[in-house]
């Protein structure tokens, strides 16, 4: 394609600089509420069509400057502890920089945390997953089917602790052959480490509704810390009249730093099972003693 001069050059900071004839440049700065630029602020731009055509994340001075084709856009811009900015852009033919100038993001809402007391896991709504890679090309999907476990909620969340049991046995990747190759020695040894445990060390507020919980996690008879980052869902009532709370958290793991370190290897030497881990948990809890007709 050619190529054209999208300013003159001897007037603009983007003097000189070309984009192909069917694109158009998008330049917009995030701030706060108070001015202050803010550095890595997430933003998608996808077409009218839903697609993403481009992400990223702002620079040291909130900038964000993209090339896009011509064409309608709905935008999204986050950052962590604000509430996301949602709009709209057109990049039109002729040339001509949208500058759509400064995007002001507020602080989010936080949401009543839960009352002080002990909570347990509701284990019918809650989800242990994880995700590995498969000799190098796909992923394997599992998750644990057996757990329990219990939150005291103090009277700050500094005060606050966690502990969760995760029956080793009841892992499911939906293969038999497989799950039972994992329950062996050769992976998780269920027969000589039973249960995975959690116990939590703290909980951060990290603005808005995202936290951090950090504590050791027990697993193959190895304790290691782990950092879960976890974004709080808030309290609802639920179909019985119950209180609940929720959480989504990730993190990811090293099946190294738990000693599980066999690999059949492939030809070229690829592993079967990849050494990072993701885990993903998706949490809900009631007060301790809740009776629950529907579980």
């Amino acid at each position: 394609m050619g190529r054209r001069k999208i300013a003159n050059q001897k007037k603009g900071a983007l003097a000189g600089l070309s984009v192909p004839q069917s694109a158009g440049l998008l330049s917009f700065r995030v701030i706060d509420s108070v001015g202050e630029p803010l550095v890595q602020a997430r933003y998608t731009l996808n077409d009218s069509q839903g697609r993403k055509v481009v992400a990223g994340e702002t620079d040291p001075y909130g900038w964000g400057v993209v090339v896009v084709p011509v064409g309608e856009y709905r935008m999204s811009v986050s950052a962590e502890g604000f509430a996301a900015h949602l709009g709209h852009a057109s990049v039109r033919e002729g040339g001509a920089p949208v500058a759509l100038g400064d995007l002001t993001l507020h602080v989010a809402p936080t949401l009543p945390l839960p009352e002080p007391g002990e909570w347990e896991i509701e284990a019918a709504h809650t989800r242990i997953g994880f995700t590995a890679r498969h000799i190098g090309l796909g992923r394997v999907y599992g998750g644990f089917g057996n757990f329990a476990g219990a939150i005291r909620v103090g009277s700050t969340m500094e005060h606050t602790a966690m502990h969760v049991v995760i029956d080793a046995a009841s892992i499911d990747t939906n293969v038999k052959m497989r799950d039972n190759h994992l329950r062996s020695g050769d992976f998780l040894d269920v027969e000589n480490f039973p249960t995975l445990e959690f116990y939590s060390d703290r909980f951060v507020h990290r603005g808005g509704q995202n936290w951090v919980i950090t504590g050791g996690l027990t697993l193959h008879g190895v304790t290691r810390t782990v950092t879960l980052d976890a974004q709080y869902n808030g309290v609802r009532v639920g179909m019985e009249g119950e209180t609940r709370a929720a959480i989504h958290a990730t993190t990811e793991l090293h099946r190294e730093d738990y000693d599980i370190n066999w690999q059949t290897m492939l030809a070229r030497n690829i592993a079967v099972v990849g050494s990072n881990i993701k885990v993903d948990l998706d949490i809900q809890v009631v007060p301790k003693g809740t009776e629950l007709e529907f579980k």
